[in-house]
């Protein structure tokens, strides 16, 4: 071997031997042949120093360190480009490309040459690409997981028209150009290269799901109307797309793997197509009844048993082993297999816990930057090849835009947000790069047409993440001009409230101050209480509106607790009172926009939030959920409307018997305590409707600071004031009361007084620009949420069962005063 002078010893590697046979090779370096010897049993664990003096401690003469050292580097190198990166707007998959590049055969620098190739010798990428190709496998079943496939069959005419026509139409052109001009490109660009023009029109025309949904993920655009739409239109696109491609594989394969037979071409045509089927069939029929059957042998509220989750792998892998019978890749029954798994609890998110962070964080990262050290973007670039390529994306998807913004626009649809969807619609991502990087290993594409793709790639990607980010505004529909409260509701006017409900234990307060609310024939009450929950083990969030039984997103029952008791609320309030209850499932970061899109739609006077803090029979807090207080926070500062945190201060098992009884009682003693300021007016407002009812006691009291001086402030308080101390005045369940305030330690003492004297206490959050009763307290708030008032009240030091409602009127410009530290 040694005599031949064809063959090359390669001396940089973990083998004991290695020879590059010159003469076999491919000339272009497409396939290279290479005679290895390898020591049995292989070295995988380091001797260390003292085990072997002479490579004992080199991490490239064993296996295991040598892995390690390139996880490592790549981790590392990935950091350092992201931390530059993300600050410009760039996702986070380009620095993940970017490191390929970096320590692939893309950087021409000689001073790395000899690093590189000591760190990634020849032998070792093969153990790498193994085992991060196995993390891209169980990242695609993770996103199929979460694809909710019964969504395509619910998706709107305007979602199944963009998709169509942005598929469709692009892929039609394109490849008629390709068609129409193929003698004069292959003769131009070589028979390789202009035969597989048509790949990239296919590739460039559809989009991939989990890119669209990540893309709206991390613009934070999720639950946003547009960002449905692009799920919807995404789904769709992906899901032609896959079957087209599936039975086009299957077909080429066959043709391509039998050419003798070129006479029987439909014939094996028909025969793959056959085989595509029958695969895709069986696999649903046993697949789908075993993960149902999963699911209804777990009880409610339980996690899935180790058991079933190691089932459902082993099924995942053997159908993606079944499928290369019917000339299918691994990842087409994985896939397929995702798909049939039942979105979200209990199998959906017990497998999304079990696979995220290994997958998606850790294993591939280490493939994407893996496939990015294939390509080499420094070799010399074809100048027809590049204008062949460059044009024809460019076509595609000026074409795929230009539709997509006609349509929007013929759907009344602003200008602005037509071209935030067709951007969205444009994203690339890691599912198309790594694809790209597949058709590059199986010989359809060269070197230079795959670096063009992954340069394309990266420019759509980044184009379409900061372009949507600079264009669309979610928050934008939320700013109101209208004024949404209750001090500038007409008198006989319906009273409208969308409140919020998180667990079952804040159905009976909610309930509560509904009742307060005190609707009349004349004054109806129109609630819309909305059923919050969290997203988990799917990407597609769901809305559902019990009273239209628009069940978006899945067959399921949700909310059955909710349901039954407002549906009694109304029906003891029949005639005063309509209640519509709504269940919305989306991920934690999102649900305020759910929130305050529902509030705007039904043009609510107030938002009603439940507190993240829950109190024991002895007054301890007993539990404080952090989530939920993030989520009022974003409300309070985006609500199109007024807003109102409710703090119910008694245990789960005491505060039932204390609130049954504040509702039944002959007798409900309410306080407003005033201390001045646009929230306290709109508290004002909302209590005087309490007094309606005659049960209702209300007291108000107002806090005077002894050494103020008049401005316009205090005269619109006392324009408020007025009806108090006049004609609400002369009625027995209505007193109101002066409290002067000396110094700030005054009004601490007196709101602690009070705290057992009352059920329901009525606060303003805020109490002007500075209020001196208030001002030396503000430094020893603790939820600023609450205000100064509010924050005594739920404080330990006052001993009371009474619940809370503090009221932040609307805001009618972006910037909110009084921002929220959490």
């Amino acid at each position: 071997m040694g005599t031949n002078e064809s063959l090359v010893s390669i001396s940089n590697t973990i083998f004991s031997g290695v020879v590059f046979d010159q003469q076999n090779s491919h000339p272009e370096g497409r396939f290279i042949i290479y005679n290895v010897q390898i020591d049995m049993p292989p070295k995988i664990v380091s001797d260390g120093i003292w085990g072997n003096t002479d490579i004992g401690a080199l991490p490239d003469k064993a296996t295991l360190p040598l892995l390690e050292c390139q996880i490592l580097t790549i981790f590392l190198v990935t950091q350092c480009f992201h931390l530059v990166l993300k600050r410009l707007g760039f996702p986070y998959f380009v620095s993940q490309i970017m490191t390929g590049f970096v320590l692939g055969p893309s950087l021409q620098i000689e001073y790395f040459k000899d690093q590189k190739s000591k760190l990634f010798p020849y032998g070792s990428e093969d153990l790498l690409n193994l085992v991060s190709t196995l993390g891209y496998t169980f990242f695609m079943f993770q996103n199929s997981v979460q694809m909710d496939f019964s969504m395509i069959t619910r998706t709107g005419k305007k979602a199944w028209a963009i998709a169509l026509c942005s598929l469709m139409i692009p892929t039609v052109v394109g490849l008629s150009l390709c068609y129409c001009f193929m003698e004069h490109v292959q003769k131009t660009l070589g028979e390789f290269d202009g035969d597989n023009l048509p790949v990239i029109v296919i590739g460039h025309s559809g989009c991939s799901f989990p890119v669209i949904a990540s893309l709206l993920s991390d613009l934070r655009i999720l639950n946003a109307e547009l960002g449905r739409l692009a799920l919807s239109a995404a789904l769709v696109m992906d899901v032609i797309n896959s079957v087209v491609t599936g039975l086009g594989t299957a077909i080429i394969h066959t043709l391509k793997t039998n050419p003798q037979d070129s006479s029987k071409g439909l014939e094996l045509a028909m025969c793959a197509a056959t085989k595509y089927v029958v695969f895709v069939t069986i696999v649903i029929m046993v697949g789908r009844p075993a993960m149902k059957w999963i699911v209804r042998n777990t009880p409610e509220g339980r996690p899935v048993k180790k058991a079933c989750t190691f089932v459902v792998v082993i099924m995942t892998l053997t159908a993606g082993l079944f499928g290369m019978w019917a000339h299918q890749t691994v990842l087409g029954g994985v896939v397929l297999c995702g798909l049939l798994v039942p979105e979200g609890p209990p199998l959906g998110s017990e497998l999304i816990k079990q696979f995220e962070l290994f997958t998606s964080w850790f294993l591939l990262p280490i493939f994407v930057s893996c496939c990015a050290m294939k390509i080499d973007i420094s070799a010399h670039m074809n100048p027809q090849l590049v204008v062949a390529v460059v044009t024809v994306i460019v076509v595609v998807h000026l074409i795929k835009m230009f539709f997509t913004v006609g349509i929007c626009s013929y759907c009344n649809m602003p200008i602005t947000d037509g071209l935030c969807l067709a951007l969205m619609l444009s994203c690339k991502g890691v599912v198309d790069f790594v694809t790209s990087v597949f058709l590059f290993d199986s010989m359809f594409l060269s070197n230079q047409t795959v670096s063009m793709m992954a340069i394309s790639i990266l420019v759509l990607g980044s184009i379409a993440r900061i372009g949507v980010k600079s264009l669309y505004d979610p928050t934008r529909k939320y700013a109101c001009y209208q004024k949404r409260n209750i001090l500038n509701l007409k008198p006989n006017a319906e009273f409208r409230v969308v409140a919020c409900i998180h667990k079952t234990s804040h159905i009976m307060s909610v309930k509560n101050v509904l009742d307060i609310c005190c609707p009349t024939i004349t004054s109806p009450l129109v609630a819309h209480v909305l059923h919050l929950k969290e997203l988990v083990g799917r990407s597609s969030p769901i809305f559902i509106s019990h009273r239209l039984q628009e069940r978006v997103g899945s067959n399921h029952n949700y909310s059955e607790d909710v349901i039954v008791a407002f549906d009694l609320f109304e029906h003891d309030k029949a005639g005063t009172a309509v209640v519509s209850t709504y269940t919305a499932i989306s991920p934690l970061r999102f649900m305020h926009d759910d929130i305050c899109y529902l509030a705007l739609d039904k043009v609510a006077s107030i938002i009603i939030l439940p507190f993240h803090v829950r109190w024991d029979e002895d007054g301890s807090v007993s539990s404080a959920d952090q989530n939920i207080r993030t989520l009022n926070a974003r409300v309070l500062r985006r609500a199109p409307c007024s807003v109102g945190i409710l703090v119910n201060r008694g245990s789960s098992s005491s505060s039932s018997t204390h609130n049954n009884c504040l509702i039944s009682n002959s007798v409900k003693r309410i306080a407003m305590i005033f201390l001045g300021g646009s929230d306290d007016r709109e508290s004002l407002s909302l209590a005087k409707r309490s007094i309606r009812d005659c049960s209702c006691n209300l007291v108000v009291y107002h806090l005077v600071w002894a050494h103020c001086e008049a401005n316009w402030e205090m005269m619109l308080d006392d324009e408020v004031l007025k009806s108090v101390r006049g004609y609400y005045g002369m009625h027995e369940n209505v007193s109101y009361q002066v409290v002067t305030i000396h110094e700030a330690s005054e009004t601490s003492a007196f709101v602690s007084r009070i705290a057992n004297q009352h059920d329901f206490f009525i606060v303003g959050r805020r109490h002007g620009l500075k209020s001196p009763v208030t001002a030396a307290l503000e430094s020893w708030t603790e939820f600023s949420e609450l205000g100064v008032i509010g924050d005594l009240l739920a404080s330990p030091d006052s001993r009371t069962d009474a619940s809370i409602l503090v009221v932040q009127q609307q805001q009618t410009s972006k910037v909110v005063t009084g921002e929220i530290d959490i």
